[in-house]
Parts: C-alpha cells; sequence; structure tokens
C-alpha cells in the first residue's frame, strides 16, 4: 500500500506530464517489481544501515525534481542531449529521466557499497519490458533510451564520470531530495553515535529546497535552513554533484540559514 506522502507525490508528477511522459508514469506508478525494491531498498537502508530514505517516497522526489528540472531547462532554451544531438526528444529524454529516478537506488537492496552498479543489473530486465511497451514500434530508441538511463543510474553518486545532460540532470535531481523528512526515521532509530551520523544531522537541518526559473541562468536552486550544519550537506552532497554534473552552468545555487545572509554557490 503507497502512503500519502506517495500519492501526493504521483499527483504533483502527473500534473508535470503528457503524452508519453505520463504514459511512462502510469506504468512506474504501478510496477509491482518496482515497488517491492523500493521498499526493500528502504529497508536495507534505513534498518540494517542506518541511513536515510532509498525508498519510494526519495525515488518519487528524485522524479518530481528531474521533470522540474528539465521543464525549467526546456523554457530557457536548453536542449537536452538527445534533441541536442538530434537522436531524440524531449519527451524521450523525460521518460529516460523518470525511469531512471524511479530505479536509480534500487541496488540499496544489495548494500551501500556499489549500489549504483548493483542497480544497473537490477534495472535491466525492467527496463526491457517497460521500453518495449513504450518503444514497441522503435527499436532503435529502445536501445538508446536503455543505456541513456544505465547511465543515470551508474552516474548519481558523481563517483564516475557522465557525459549526457539527461544524467546530469538525475545527479541534481537526486542531491535535492536532502529536506529533514529524509532523515527523520534513521534519527528516530538511532540509539547510538555512528560514523555517518552527520549526513543525518546536517539532511534534518534542511528546512525546504526549492527549484524555480533562475534570474541569470535557467534552474535556481535554494536552501533554507534552521542550522549552519546544513551548509555539509549542501557543499559535501549537493553541490558536489552539481559541480559533476554537465547541466552545472544553467544552475543558480543559493542557501541561507533562516534570518541570516544568504550565501550564493553559483
Amino acid at each position: 500500500m503507497k502512503s500519502p506522502k506517495e500519492i501526493s507525490l504521483e499527483k504533483k508528477i502527473r500534473k508535470k506530464l503528457k503524452g508519453r511522459t505520463l504514459e511512462a508514469a502510469a506504468i512506474l506508478f504501478q510496477d509491482p517489481e518496482i515497488k517491492l525494491l523500493q521498499d526493500y531498498a528502504n529497508t536495507v537502508s534505513i534498518k540494517r544501515l542506518g541511513f536515510n530514505d532509498h525508498g519510494p517516497v526519495h525515488m518519487r522526489t528524485v522524479a518530481l525534481n528531474g521533470i522540474t528540472i528539465v521543464n525549467l531547462l526546456h523554457t530557457g532554451g536548453i536542449q537536452l542531449t538527445l534533441e541536442q544531438e538530434d537522436i531524440g526528444t524531449v519527451e524521450d529524454s523525460s521518460v529516460a529521466i523518470l525511469m531512471a529516478a524511479f530505479l536509480h537506488d534500487v541496488g540499496m537492496t544489495v548494500g551501500r557499497d556499489g549500489h549504483e552498479n548493483a542497480g544497473a543489473i537490477l534495472a535491466m530486465p525492467i527496463l526491457n519490458r517497460m521500453l518495449d511497451i513504450l518503444y514497441r514500434k522503435e527499436p532503435d530508441k529502445q536501445i538508446i533510451l536503455r543505456s541513456l538511463v544505465i547511465e543515470c543510474i551508474l552516474g548519481h553518486m558523481a563517483t564516475q564520470q557522465i557525459h549526457s545532460r539527461e544524467a546530469g540532470v538525475i545527479l541534481i535531481a537526486d542531491g535535492c531530495d536532502m529536506e529533514k523528512g529524509r532523515a527523520r526515521i534513521p534519527i528516530l532509530l538511532s540509539t547510538e553515535s555512528r560514523v555517518g551520523d552527520i549526513h543525518k544531522y546536517s539532511s534534518a537541518s534542511i528546512e525546504k529546497v526549492r527549484i524555480d526559473q533562475g534570474k541569470k541562468r535557467p534552474v535556481r536552486i535554494e536552501v533554507d535552513m534552521n542550522d549552519s550544519i546544513g551548509f555539509y550537506q549542501i557543499e559535501e552532497v549537493l553541490f558536489r554533484k552539481i559541480k559533476a554534473s554537465p547541466i552545472k552552468e544553467f544552475i543558480e545555487l543559493y542557501a541561507w540559514v533562516i534570518g541570516k545572509e544568504m550565501k550564493c554557490y553559483l
């Protein structure tokens, strides 16, 4: 059964989609294998390893962030790589980004170390059957989008170089999910101090992340914090991912502790 948060996120995602992207979302929302993988990823991440949310809410949040970024880039006249290279459309890119968002952390079902590689393996049969439905009469697109989604999954930790703007969108969309709700359960379950707690507590200080139209660049990201420990989350996670992203030049990044001066990173 889906949580109220999952249902709310799905409604927000649907409002931003049409055509084939809406069809892709409908499949992703209802696929039982994806749901089981997402739920189990959270079990491993939170209960066994003590990490933040890596389950259905996180992956839907990344999908919403990704589609929001794509729409802002498109509004700003920026083409994604498939369109830029004349081998696909912004709709194709959006389908790939949706699929990657829903599958990028399924490797957490295996463990944290190298979970992006495990995720690529687990995602392959799902991608094959989904793309066969969405692009049955376009086998070339199936091949291209499968590889693109795998690049997005492998690249979402900024541990290896990515080369498409689509993968760059996923990288930043993932980094933007750092509001305090993502750390709530691990903090409640924690009984003793351990290495890595800085990620939980810095995430817990993030009140709000907004992704809107920029003033000088197409995409503006603003982060509100209740404590300066949140700068660790921004500088060690989000900013590092933005720097590694092929869409870095189109991003503005601002952060502030509420009531104090706003800091501009990009």
